[in-house]
C-alpha cells in the first residue's frame, strides 16, 4: 500500500496513482484528526471525496504515534493523552474516539487501536501493553459494532485486529489466539520494524501467522525493503506498507531488480539509459538517468515525482509477480530467481 499519511502520496496526484494500478492506500489517522480536522473530513463526506480518490484506503488508528512520539504521549487505561506536534494542544485518543474518527475518514479499512512498545522491551512491559491492547481491541470491536460496521457516509468498513507482544514468543502466542477470538475482517503483526534484529522480525511473524484464519487478509506494518516482502510472502503475509519507496525517490534512489541504485552519484551525469532497462513505468518509458540526476541536483520536483513513479511501479509489480506466481505453483523457483537477481 502506497502511503499517503495526510491525504497524499507524496509528490504524486491520484492520476498517477491510478495508471500506476494501486488499488489501496494508507492514510494515516493521527495527522488527519490533528491536520484537517474532522470537521473538514466530515463535510468533504470523508477522505475518498476530499482527495478525490475512488480506490480503497486503509487508515492506521494512531497506534504508531504512541511509539514514535513517545515523549508527547501519557498512556492510561482509558487511551492515550497526548500533545500534539504541530500547535502542543492536548488531545486524548481512545479506542471509541478512534473508531469514531476513522468512520469519519469513511476508510475501507480501519486499524483498531494499538500500543506498539519499544524495542527493547522487557517481558513484564510487552505482557501489560499487549493486555492492555486486547481491552482496547475488544472496546473497538463495541464501538464497530454499535455503528453498523458503516462510516459516516453510510458504506461497509472492515476492522483489523494487530497482535503485539514484542519479540516474546508466549505473548505473541496468547495474543494471536485472544485477537483471533474477536472475529476481525482481517489480522496485523504489529510492533514489528521498531528496531528490532531482523530475525525477531521473522520470528514474529512465524509464531503468529499460523495462528491466523488462512480466510482472512494477513498484513504486516511498516515493513518496507524488496526482499523483507518477498520473505513476508514466504511466512503467509499478504499485506504490507511503508514508506521505503516514497522516502528513497526524494533522496534519489530508485530500486530495481540488481538492487538500489542512487541516481545522485556522478557517474549517472551523462549515462542516457533509463533507470531500469527492463522496466516499463513511465519514468524509465521517457527519462534518462541523467536527466533525472539533473532533476534531482537542482531539486526539481519532477525529479522527485519520476523516482517515485519509478519506485512504486517497482514495487506493485514486485507483489504482482508473487500473486502470479503463488497461482501458477511457482513461487519458490519465482523467489531464488528474485533474490538472485536483487542481491547479485
Amino acid at each position: 500500500m502506497p502511503v499517503g499519511t495526510q491525504g497524499t502520496v507524496k509528490t504524486l496526484s491520484q492520476q498517477n496513482l491510478h495508471d500506476l494500478g494501486a488499488g489501496i492506500i494508507l492514510g494515516n489517522t493521527y495527522h488527519l484528526y490533528l491536520r484537517p480536522g474532522m470537521d473538514v473530513m466530515g463535510g468533504a463526506g470523508g477522505l475518498h471525496g476530499f482527495m478525490g480518490w475512488d480506490r480503497a484506503i486503509l487508515t492506521d488508528s494512531g497506534g504508531y504515534q504512541v511509539h514514535s512520539l513517545a515523549a508527547l504521549n501519557n498512556i492510561t487505561e482509558e487511551g492515550v493523552l497526548f500533545q500534539s506536534h504541530v500547535d502542543g494542544s492536548r488531545h486524548l485518543f481512545t479506542p471509541q474516539s478512534v473508531m469514531e474518527i476513522q468512520r469519519t475518514i469513511g476508510a475501507d479499512v480501519m486499524m483498531m487501536f494499538d500500543e506498539c512498545t519499544v524495542f527493547p522491551c522487557m517481558h513484564d512491559y510487552a505482557r501489560e501493553a499487549g493486555e492492555r491492547t486486547l481491552r482496547w481491541a475488544a472496546r473497538c470491536v463495541e464501538a464497530w459494532d454499535e455503528s453498523g460496521r458503516v462510516s459516516a457516509a453510510g458504506h461497509h468498513q472492515a476492522l483489523f485486529g494487530i497482535v503485539q507482544g514484542s519479540t516474546y514468543s508466549d505473548l505473541r502466542t496468547r495474543f494471536a489466539d485472544e485477537t483471533v477470538e474477536m472475529g476481525f475482517s482481517g489480522y496485523a503483526v504489529g510492533g514489528t520494524a521498531v528496531g528490532e534484529p531482523k530475525e525477531k522480525t521473522w520470528e514474529a511473524v512465524e509464531t503468529v501467522v499460523p495462528r491466523l484464519p488462512a480466510d482472512a487478509a494477513h498484513y504486516l506494518m511498516g515493513c518496507g525493503p524488496p526482499e523483507d516482502l518477498v520473505d513476508g510472502v514466504t511466512r503467509g503475509i499478504d499485506m504490507f506498507d511503508c514508506v521505503m519507496p516514497t522516502r528513497n525517490a526524494r533522496n534519489g534512489s530508485a530500486f530495481t531488480r540488481s538492487g538500489k541504485m542512487n541516481l545522485r552519484n556522478a557517474r549517472f551525469i551523462a549515462d542516457f539509459s533509463p533507470i531500469d532497462p527492463a522496466c516499463a513505468c513511465y519514468a524509465c518509458s521517457n527519462y534518462s538517468r541523467a536527466y533525472i540526476r539533473h532533476l534531482q541536483h537542482v531539486n526539481e520536483i519532477l525529479g522527485l515525482q519520476l523516482v517515485t513513479i519509478h519506485n512504486l511501479h517497482f514495487y506493485l509489480a514486485l507483489m504482482g509477480e508473487m500473486r502470479s506466481s503463488i497461482i501458477a505453483g511457482g513461487f519458490t523457483r519465482w523467489r531464488d530467481g528474485f533474490l538472485s537477481d536483487y542481491f547479485g
